[in-house]
């Protein structure tokens, strides 16, 4: 099997696809953190894509990961006091590149193909966010045509999107909470908190969950992936980057990589999908 232009977009093995999530805007390593144009063409090819989202002082947000504007911008302060005008004239740090508004997503998300997903990672919880918050997110995105997932640790901040803007999807992370349990308390009490989030108010469509922990629990008998499944929830394994993209695979990559696809997997969030897709299809032609 060979493969001449790899998009990026995802993988089918027995059947099963497991899309490629382009992490924090990206489909490779070498492109710009949040980069308009790499969004652009997702939207045209229908990848499904992550950014981080910051809460502004005027309630609505900025994609960016920080709380800071230092770092990532070359602009200074903390975003939750600043308005969109007063961020207008700023670029990120590593360019002359205009910082992206949720006005800016939210126009530019009409031109999408259906398949396109777009995840919003909220940086902020629901006491930062607020009421006016989820209302900005019902005002510019309820009736989008095309598919955006809200995700966030706080569980009080997804329950209000769940109530307020129910067009959205919703995910949730407890990779943290689960990790503590398992180390505290055991493999049995980890399976049974993860039944209650999925379970619970949130009603999640998607789990972020480590790929490390998915592995370490499938190791010792308990598949994370098909209870999620099990369910009607979709598992996404974060953050799987190949080391060295030209290279491909090593083995010890190799076996993790293939052991998530063989249990599955919806969804994988990787930092490179085209040379993630180019190197699995090398791997396969060869086995």
């Amino acid at each position: 099997m060979t493969i001449s232009h790899p998009d990026g977009l995802a993988l089918t093995q027995a059947g099963h696809v497991t899309r490629l999530k382009w992490h924090r805007l990206r489909r490779c390593m070498r492109d710009p953190l949040f980069s308009a144009e790499v969004m652009e063409e997702g939207f045209r090819l229908g990848a499904s894509m992550e950014l981080d989202l910051r809460v502004r002082g005027d309630g609505g947000f900025v994609v960016l990961h920080d709380a800071l504007l230092e770092g990532e911008t070359n602009g200074q302060g903390r975003i939750a006091e600043k308005s969109r005008a007063e961020m207008a004239g700023l670029s990120f740090a590593d360019s002359s590149r205009p910082l992206i508004f949720s006005e800016d997503l939210a126009a530019v998300l009409g031109t999408a193909h259906p398949a396109a997903l777009l995840q919003f990672d909220m940086k902020d919880d629901f006491e930062a966010i607020g009421a006016e918050g989820v209302a900005h997110l019902a005002r510019y995105f309820s009736d989008i045509p095309a598919s955006v997932i809200v995700s966030g640790a706080s569980i009080e901040l997804i329950e209000a999107v769940r109530a307020h803007v129910p067009s959205l999807l919703r995910g949730i992370d407890p990779t943290d909470a689960l990790v503590a349990i398992y180390q505290q308390v055991g493999l049995a009490a980890m399976e049974q908190s993860l039944l209650a989030d999925l379970r619970g108010a949130t009603a999640p469509d998607t789990v972020y969950l480590a790929w490390q922990l998915i592995l370490e629990a499938d190791a010792e008998g308990l598949d994370l992936i098909g209870l999620c499944q099990a369910e009607g929830t979709w598992v996404d394994a974060w953050t799987f980057t190949l080391k060295d993209p030209e290279g491909g695979f090593s083995d010890g990559e190799w076996a993790a990589f293939s052991r998530l696809m063989a249990l599955r997997v919806d969804q994988i969030t990787t930092d490179e999908a085209i040379a993630t897709e180019a190197a699995w299809h090398k791997r396969m032609s060869a086995e």
